[in-house]
């Protein structure tokens, strides 16, 4: 069956095993018998938001398509500590060298999902989203961003090419924010959406008259940011971003912006505390 998970997941998937097994899982190799099989139990040690069955899922059949994987809850549930998540069955061998690659994918998406689920309830009733940054493990931003998803939150850019984002640098490069909008409006024609980064309440005036398509209120206080919101008044969607921390997201919230991103979701986050344990083994043809 074709996995429905992205191909440059799935290409990860591969790396991080090539990583880990390389020449063989020697231990594995040298303990168990190539006739043994085994079921291994996938255990919440404690609450949250479980993410990335499937990336776990697929990890087992990379090593071995017969092996099954049953999730016993959704991604995106929320579970308590002590919470059966899955059942991996097979050749003991395949279970147990894909053990730790498989619980890193599970435990830290499953990290970063109960993470922006905390964000996403602290600000409940108001109007803002809560956004993921590019701020992601090197290499796996399609897993930081599709467990921000399953936490509740929702993506910014993916990259750097999907989105013209003018930050502090551009625009002191450039010679003003201005000229880096008439610069990104010339190179991009029209093509990508543009978004400005303001530091002060001139610069957002200036790229409000500029017409852009969202204007991020980067490190700025309360009062400055509840003018800001008072100037635009809803007709350009604001972004707060700068050191937000679940603390203080409600006060950012509350000041009427629609977006708000938050780094932590992804580059400080804590993996959830997720076990396997083997629970039976049996010999190869007591299976069949």
């Amino acid at each position: 069956m074709a996995s429905a998970l992205h191909p440059e997941v799935l290409e990860a998937i591969r790396r991080a095993l090539a990583e880990d097994v390389g020449g063989g899982d020697v231990t594995s190799l040298a303990t168990i018998p190539d006739s043994a099989m085994a079921r291994g139990l996938f255990r919440a040690k404690s609450p949250g938001v479980v993410a990335g069955l499937e990336v776990a899922a697929e990890v087992f059949r990379a090593l071995d398509s017969g092996s099954q994987f049953e999730p016993h809850v959704i991604d995106g549930q929320t579970v308590d500590q002590g919470t059966h998540l899955a059942t991996v069955s097979g050749p003991a061998r395949i279970i147990l060298t894909g053990e730790r690659t498989a619980l890193n994918f599970l435990q830290r998406m499953s990290g970063i999902a109960t993470m922006t689920n905390a964000f996403v309830k602290a600000v409940e009733g108001t109007r803002a989203i809560i956004l993921d940054t590019r701020k992601t493990a090197p290499g796996l931003r399609q897993f930081d961003k599709l467990a921000v998803r399953l936490g509740g939150g929702t993506n910014h850019r993916a990259g750097l090419f999907d989105m013209v984002l003018i930050k502090d640098n551009h625009i002191d490069a450039a010679g003003g924010i201005t000229a880096a909008i008439q610069g990104a409006r010339s190179f991009s024609g029209g093509r990508l959406p543009i978004e400005v980064e303001c530091r002060t309440l001139d610069d957002v005036r200036e790229a409000f008259g500029l017409k852009v398509d969202r204007i991020m209120l980067d490190n700025m206080d309360l009062s400055t940011i509840r003018k800001a919101v008072h100037l635009v008044d809803g007709r350009i969607p604001l972004e707060v971003s700068g050191n937000v921390t679940l603390e203080t997201v409600r006060a950012y919230a509350e000041t009427g912006v629609d977006l708000i991103s938050v780094g932590a979701l992804t580059h400080s986050v804590k993996a959830m505390d997720i076990s396997m344990k083997i629970v039976t083994s049996e010999k190869r043809t007591s299976m069949q």
